[in-house]
């Protein structure tokens, strides 16, 4: 601020008109670079927000290490004591539990509902179905549940800061049987741009999301989220997280096994087989 000052006075001292044309204008300039470089710059650090599972954003824009907390199969199979989305029971040789956000772009990679933005982010993230070698979790997650070879628990962690109502809405489809459902919409590419510049957190929304999830044929939507219900439930959810040493999102486990990050199937797979024999 002092220099500014006295670079003014000088100009002042030369009684050049140039000189105060010219300042003024390049101060424009400049605070005009800067707010493009900033807004660049927020664009990138909107998408590293969903993480590759080594560090997650705050609503206060900080950033947490990664814990080194060591857990065991014990902790995961509390999970699926608690009142969670979860499909099966402990008993299963193999536990998966994902923490995540529908706002969180690496959580939409590992959907695998998503493919536009598989591709987008990186070759690396590139579906087979599109020519590329990167398996989607979440699905072979849900095909080995299906098959009774596994049980899943999904919960919430604050991955990208926009999930929290569609997170609730998915709650209440849960309650209705519909969870895959609305996860599956919420996980595509349109789900994507709804749940991050539409939805949000704004429980003015909910008729959005009501809305968006017509198609799924949701009979207590609208009273679920109205009621508040599932207020609570997002940092309890969150404190869970914490505990295991979840840090960002996708977190996922298999049993007690941490892949913290959007990792292949193929990196799980041979954890997966061992405890399958």
């Amino acid at each position: 601020m002092s220099k500014l000052k006295n670079s003014k006075t000088s100009v002042k001292v030369t009684g050049s008109p140039v000189f105060e044309r010219l300042v003024p204008a390049l101060l424009v300039i400049t605070v005009g670079l800067a707010f493009l470089v900033g807004t660049l710059w927020q664009k990138v650090e909107n998408l590293n927000k969903g993480g590759t599972g080594t560090v997650s954003t705050t609503e206060t824009g900080q950033q947490q290490a990664p814990a080194p907390i060591k857990v065991d199969k014990k902790q995961i199979e509390a999970v699926f004591d608690r009142e969670v989305v979860k499909f099966g029971n402990k008993d299963s040789k193999v536990l998966f539990v994902e923490f995540t956000d529908p706002s969180c772009p690496y959580c939409h990679i590992a959907g695998g509902k998503n493919p536009e933005l598989n591709k987008q982010v990186g070759t690396q993230f590139t579906l087979v179905s599109d020519g590329g070698s990167y398996v989607a979790p979440v699905p072979e997650m849900r095909k080995l549940v299906e098959d009774g070879k596994a049980s899943l628990a999904l919960l919430y962690f604050n991955g990208h800061g926009n999930g929290e109502l569609s997170m609730k809405a998915m709650y209440c489809a849960y309650d209705e049987g519909k969870f895959w459902e609305a996860h599956d919409l919420f996980m595509s590419n349109k789900g994507y741009d709804f749940v991050n510049n539409e939805a949000k957190n704004d429980k003015t929304n909910i008729s959005k999301v009501v809305d968006f999830l017509k198609p799924i044929g949701l009979k207590n939507l609208n009273t679920c989220l109205e009621s508040g219900k599932y207020d609570g439930r997002l940092q309890e959810e969150m404190n869970l997280g914490l505990e295991l040493g979840v840090s960002g999102t996708p977190g996922f486990f298999v049993n007690e096994n941490n892949f913290a990050g959007a990792y292949s199937f193929n990196d799980m797979k041979s954890v997966v087989d061992l405890l399958l024999k």
